[in-house]
């Protein structure tokens, strides 16, 4: 069985003031890159514990990547107050610009859940990074009329059951994009992906690997 990932809890500069994190690290090989992972809605009990973002950090550091979770300003420990999407687009900037930092010279892929999730595509249309994976993005509230779309590998993920993020809507949003990122929709899985998560993890790190294989 292999080793937990080595857990660092910390706090990061964000625009206005600190952020809480967590940043998840292989124990028993060498970093191949970085992965900074966004929570759900904060105002709807959305965290960086969500099972969701969980497992999408775990996903990375399976491969290899040093993952960040943090919480968006006004959540838990993170100073500020929720702020719409707006403001916390500007949290996510903070942390890519972080990760960055710390190790510049590696790959860097976003991801995220929900509210989480249309902040990465919206964030990774606006930066450089090397692979995006949004996770039953919460599109028509957080990210439509995006001038550009990520130029990058990009996996979305949705239940055809998804009680909170209609799959029709996603479907039509990615069907105006081109080229567009990759569509894995589950059959029978809803919004939280209960008892889907294994799944979940493996169509991430499929996606991922892949993509490296490509970039090689």
């Amino acid at each position: 069985m292999a080793k937990p990932p080595l857990v660092e809890r910390l706090f990061i500069d964000g625009p206005v003031g600190h952020l809480e994190a967590i940043l998840e690290l292989p124990s028993e090989q060498e970093i191949i890159g970085n992965a900074v992972i966004f929570h759900p809605h904060p105002q709807h009990g959305g965290t960086m514990h969500n099972k969701v973002a969980h497992t999408l950090a775990r996903a990375f550091v399976r491969m290899g990547y040093a993952a960040l979770r943090f919480n968006f300003r006004g959540t838990e420990q993170s100073e500020g107050t929720f702020d719409d999407g707006n403001g916390e687009l500007f949290d996510a900037e903070a942390a890519i610009e972080w990760t960055r930092s710390e190790r510049s010279d590696m790959p860097l892929w976003v991801a995220g859940f929900s509210f989480g999730a249309a902040i990465a595509v919206k964030a990774a249309a606006a930066t450089k990074i090397d692979g995006l994976v949004s996770v039953a993005p919460a599109i028509s509230r957080f990210a439509s009329g995006l001038e550009s779309q990520p130029n990058c590998p990009w996996l979305i993920v949705q239940g055809d059951n998804d009680e909170l993020v209609d799959v029709d809507d996603t479907v039509a949003w990615v069907d105006e994009l081109d080229p567009g990122p990759e569509l894995l929709i589950l059959p029978d899985a809803e919004h939280f992906f209960h008892g889907r998560l294994v799944e979940l993890r493996e169509a991430v790190t499929e996606f991922v690997e892949a993509s490296q294989r490509v970039q090689a």
